[in-house]
């Protein structure tokens, strides 16, 4: 592929296709009790047309969020809390993940929370034209090997399929602590007709957005001496 092409899905893959494990370690009796009993009031389902995703809240939220890979889900928790007037969907298919997200819920009591417990790429493809505020994509996996780069969440094919579902300005905020995966990043979004980037200076990218409440990868990478980058990108 020279340096013009757009990279294409394969057909053997979809472009944001799931890799790795699904689940890890034995969930406690608390959190199985909250994937069987409240994730059903949550989960988004995929079976029917999303054509009113506002609806998917009993306020119907006009300024509807998007967290791609919430992990632990400490920093989607955290900015429902901070803004309960906006809508959030989680996606998320690591079963553990889903259920700490849960716990936030429950504990907090927040009802600005949808999840999708699966591929993300399926939840972006069945939302509705220019009906997303704003994308958050924090620490996903760097796939840093040669051979598995083309797994890497960030793609051609990918940006523009969330661009067909942002808003005008809407934000899409990337966090990473890998070089090698900001500046793959950096070359797509920089090539993408539906992107701008409007950091001026370096200090627009090396501080958390305010309000940011830190998330377990962040803790991690910093403890082992990686400093991340934090990159907003904004929607024509």
């Amino acid at each position: 592929m020279n340096s013009v092409e757009l990279e294409q899905p394969r057909r053997a893959r979809r472009d944001a296709g799931l890799y790795g494990r699904r689940k890890g370690k034995t969930l406690r009796p608390y959190q199985a009790g909250l994937v069987e009993n409240l994730l059903p009031q949550l989960q988004i389902d995929l079976s029917q047309r999303l054509d009113d995703p506002d609806g998917l809240f009993p306020d119907r939220k006009n300024d509807l969020r998007l967290e791609i890979g919430f992990g632990g889900g400490e920093h989607l928790a955290s900015d429902a809390q901070t803004h309960p007037e906006r809508g959030y969907i989680g996606c998320e298919p690591f079963v553990n993940g889903v259920a700490k997200l849960l716990v936030e819920v429950e504990t907090r009591a927040l009802a600005n929370i949808r999840i999708h417990p699966g591929d993300a790429g399926d939840l972006i493809d069945a939302l509705p034209d220019k009906s997303l505020s704003g994308v958050c994509l924090l620490y996903p996996d760097p796939w840093p090997k040669r051979r598995h780069k083309e797994r890497r969440f960030v793609s051609d094919a990918l940006l523009a399929r969330l661009a067909r579902v942002m808003r005008p300005g809407a934000e899409l905020r990337f966090a990473t602590d890998i070089d090698d995966y900001a500046g793959w990043t950096f070359a797509r979004i920089l090539r993408s007709p539906d992107f701008i980037w409007p950091a001026r200076s370096v200090e627009d990218w090396i501080h958390p957005w305010a309000g940011w409440p830190g998330t377990r990868y962040e803790a991690k990478a910093l403890r082992e001496g990686r400093r991340p980058v934090y990159l907003s990108f904004i929607r024509r």
